[in-house]
């Protein structure tokens, strides 16, 4: 178990959850790169398979996609 802590996380992202597919202590976020513990991973995206570090910065990522016709405005 201890040799989980250091290592990013591989998570599946769902709605409001999501699924450790391989242990970590953290992911890293899409958009800065900055490092998430996975105790304050609080935004993510399941459409986009992807972690924020904050909402500002999950937001900025959703205008993003919708001006590049991702997602509906």
């Amino acid at each position: 178990m201890l040799d989980r802590f250091g290592r990013p996380a591989r998570l599946l992202y769902e709605s409001g959850s999501y699924r450790i597919l391989e242990a970590g202590d953290h992911v890293l976020c899409a958009v800065t790169g900055q490092r998430i513990n996975l105790a304050a991973l609080r935004y993510w995206s399941h459409e986009l398979q992807e972690a924020y570090f904050s909402a500002d910065v999950a937001t900025a990522r959703y205008a993003e996609m919708r001006a590049r016709g991702q997602f509906p405005a």
